[in-house]
């Protein structure tokens, strides 16, 4: 279930770099971890950056915007339906090498914390105990004027219940934020609930959406574990994000060493201690900690 078509095309690993990176870690005792979307190809669900499998590169759609979402029911009605068709798929994914792979070096108490980029809950299906998920998470729908939630699955039975027309297939393209491409007709007389407590109509997931901003005290607590680590370990991410690129900057501002391992370029290339290219399938197996 692991052989994902959405790792990019990638070398054979070098010993030299199992090597370095078994090194690296074996070096350090309170290693910061941040992974992004690539830590999750393995497990099927593709990222938005990859040449050739990423999302950006094999659709002509976008996320939807923070602002968009606020603004316009027709957004909102054409997210949710999207995401109830998704959601089964994307909800049954499982963690891969990589993702019980950090929690056994948690185990080890080797990891400081893992901030994640997903919103897809695969660290803590792990087990992993210690994860500040940056961007938010699919599994908790929340209202913006109450504060009301629930649990996702919960809301799916909801969905469920006002939309017995719209069939779930497995035919279904999944995208990395757990929503599916559906035509205008599909989605057109898909019902959207009000908030079961304010009755207002601006449920949505508790997800950092582009164009949102990530809550001060997250940002804080990020600013905590930088100011606590011996090292920074990136794992599957471009950096092209600025909250996952700062982490970075601040890292190495902090003079703490800085390893990445990644398929294809990052927004870090040239100012952190080394970077490999490597699945984390056939490098992680060869570590020896």
């Amino acid at each position: 279930r692991f052989n994902s078509n959405f790792v990019p095309k990638h070398k054979p690993v070098q010993s030299s770099d199992a090597n370095t990176l078994n090194r690296f870690i074996k070096e350090h005792k309170k290693i910061l971890v941040l992974t992004g979307a690539g830590i999750s190809t393995e497990s099927g669900i593709p990222d938005y950056r990859s040449a050739d499998v990423g999302l950006y590169a094999t659709s002509k759609n976008r996320p939807i915007i923070y602002q968009q979402f606020i603004k316009d029911p027709k957004v909102r009605v054409r997210y949710w339906a999207r995401n109830y068709v998704g959601w089964p798929r994307f909800s049954s994914m499982l963690p891969n090498y990589a993702h019980k792979f950090l929690k056994k070096l948690e185990d080890k108490n080797k990891i400081v914390h893992i901030i994640t980029q997903n919103v897809d809950n695969l660290h803590t299906k792990a087990g992993s105990k210690n994860v500040l998920e940056l961007h938010g998470t699919a599994y908790v729908v929340h209202c913006l004027k109450c504060g009301y939630k629930i649990d996702r699955h919960q809301f799916q039975d909801v969905l469920s219940s006002l939309n017995p027309q719209v069939s779930i297939k497995e035919l279904y393209s999944i995208r990395p934020d757990g929503d599916v491409e559906l035509t205008p007709e599909e989605i057109s007389g898909f019902k959207v609930p009000e908030c079961p407590k304010c009755e207002g109509n601006l449920l949505i997931p508790r997800i950092v959406f582009f164009g949102d901003n990530i809550p001060k005290k997250r940002v804080q607590r990020v600013n905590d574990f930088v100011e606590e680590c011996d090292s920074l370990l990136v794992m599957g991410s471009s950096l092209f994000v600025y909250s996952g690129y700062r982490i970075v900057l601040e890292t190495k501002s902090a003079n703490k060493p800085v390893a990445v391992v990644n398929i294809g370029p990052t927004r870090a290339d040239d100012c952190v201690n080394f970077k490999i290219e490597a699945k984390f399938g056939e490098i992680l197996p060869l570590l020896n900690l």
